[in-house]
């Protein structure tokens, strides 16, 4: 920094143009602000350009691609030995993907007056921030400002990643061959979303995962459905087991194991993906100078109003405690600009849905039954079956069911989970009913249109009052 440079004055920084971010600039500017987005690569950050759209984007295309051997059944016949799957096309797809809507944030940002600056920021003090800007230096001075720098893949030193062989899971959406055989080292959701998706596409997959089950995070009966077909897919899961080193060679990357069950073992594969979790992006960006506080696991605590400890500065996303989730993120920067403002805003709700998606995906809202109970409520849960649903059965998705949870004195509903076809979309009537805070009695005389997948709520509602009329009503 020069001495005695002139800062570019502004009301509020915004550092980090992922879906946080670019929400919380774009709604400073909705509101009257003067901002400034800096983003060191791309508009849209980690999830659009390297995370959730490419991965779903490559979800799809392995799950149409898996679907062709089934449609015989349907009448559908192929010729025999024609499908294949051309990862190149694939990318060029993707990218046309992530291109439009990189595109589309940017040309909101222009459309409400935020001023877009690429490059890397540094909090300077605690109303100064530098920017490096390809060579150059910027500061500026702002009143209030919002952090949203994100998070990065978290890769231990024992199992360093080489970007070739030893990957991370943005490197494996990088891929320009498929792998004949590929290890996944972590069995949450990114693991066993990419690692079903490349079954899928042909490549023999090993899960590898320390905890006694996949998806450990998530409640067991949930994920059953999930363990059946990753096995379908040849899939080999490999739980309670620790990954003790990974080296490359000339064969590939041997990954050496440890369990209980099965003692010390190898595992030779051609790739090996490393999706152990993510840590915040909060080292390099001069939190210190600024006063900030970080707590042991660099993430920055904030109130409801997504205020840090120091109140004229923000933090959004993944750099705050709490599941690292897009929609989670976009909220908090709508209401950080909100509160910005001066509007009545907060993250008031506990009302944050969770989805996998996986094969098949997981979708929930609220309260399990175990946690429900945990907490001392008196509990009335019912499910209903994908297999007894009309819509299900003429897409050929048998596999799942809805699950419903109330409190049995109030009726009021405590949790709705959905493990099968669609339950990414269909979750989103349960987060409405929950933040209505609904009864199961509003769900189950709320009218569904038929044949949908939506009509598993209203039978699992109609289940709790013991009138379902689909399936066998328990006594």
């Amino acid at each position: 920094m020069v001495v005695g440079e002139i800062a570019i004055e502004t009301d509020v920084v915004v550092i980090g143009g992922g879906p946080g971010g670019y929400a919380a600039a774009i709604r400073l500017g909705q509101l009257g602000q003067s901002v400034v987005l800096i983003e060191k690569e791309a508009l849209g950050g980690v999830c659009l350009n390297r995370g959730c759209i490419p991965s779903k984007a490559l979800i799809h295309a392995a799950s149409e691609f898996h679907k062709l051997a089934g449609l015989g059944k349907l009448g559908i016949r192929l010729p025999e030995g024609n499908a294949s799957f051309q990862l190149a096309d694939w990318h060029t797809w993707k990218e046309s993907v992530v291109s439009q809507l990189s595109q589309g944030v940017e040309q909101l940002c222009k459309a409400n007056g935020v001023t877009v600056v690429k490059g890397s920021a540094t909090f300077l003090s605690a109303d100064r921030i530098g920017v490096e800007t390809g060579g150059d230096f910027e500061t500026y001075k702002f009143r209030q400002a919002i952090i949203a720098t994100g998070s990065r893949p978290f890769v231990p030193q024992s199992l360093a990643t080489d970007h070739e062989s030893i990957l991370d899971s943005s490197d494996l959406l990088n891929l320009q061959k498929l792998p004949g055989t590929l290890a996944i080292i972590g069995g949450g959701y990114i693991g066993m979303e990419l690692g079903m998706a490349y079954a899928k596409l042909g490549t023999k997959v090993t899960v590898v995962e320390a905890a006694n089950s996949i998806l450990p995070q998530t409640a067991s009966h949930l994920t059953q459905e999930v363990r059946k077909q990753a096995k379908q897919l040849g899939i080999t899961l490999k739980t309670a087991t620790k990954v003790e080193s990974m080296s490359r060679g000339d064969g590939g990357v041997t990954v050496a194991l440890f369990s209980e069950a099965n003692g010390r073992e190898e595992l030779t594969v051609d790739k090996a993906g490393v999706t152990i979790g993510r840590v915040p992006n909060t080292g390099e960006i001069g939190l210190g100078q600024a006063g900030v506080n970080v707590d042991e696991r660099g993430h920055i605590p904030v109130d409801a109003f997504c205020r840090t400890n120091q109140p004229h500065i923000f933090a959004i996303g993944d750099v705050t405690p709490g599941p690292a989730l897009a929609h989670r993120a976009s909220k908090q920067g709508i209401v950080a600009a909100e509160v910005i403002a001066d509007l009545p805003s907060s993250m008031d709700s506990p009302y944050v849905p969770y989805v996998i998606f996986t094969d098949p995906p997981i979708a929930g809202v609220g309260l399990t039954r175990a946690e429900a109970e945990g907490l001392g409520h008196r509990v009335k849960a019912a499910s209903f079956p994908y297999r007894a649903n009309g819509k299900a059965l003429t897409l050929g998705e048998r596999e799942g069911f809805a699950e419903v949870i109330v409190e049995e004195d109030t009726h009021l509903l405590l949790g709705m989970h959905v493990v099968g076809a669609d339950a990414p979309n269909l979750i989103g009537e349960g987060v409405l009913a929950l933040e209505l805070a609904a009864r199961v009695e509003d769900l189950a005389l709320t009218i569904h249109p038929h044949p949908t997948l939506s009509e598993v709520w209203l039978e699992a509602a109609e289940a709790i009052l013991g009138h379902a009329i689909h399936m066998v009503n328990k006594k």
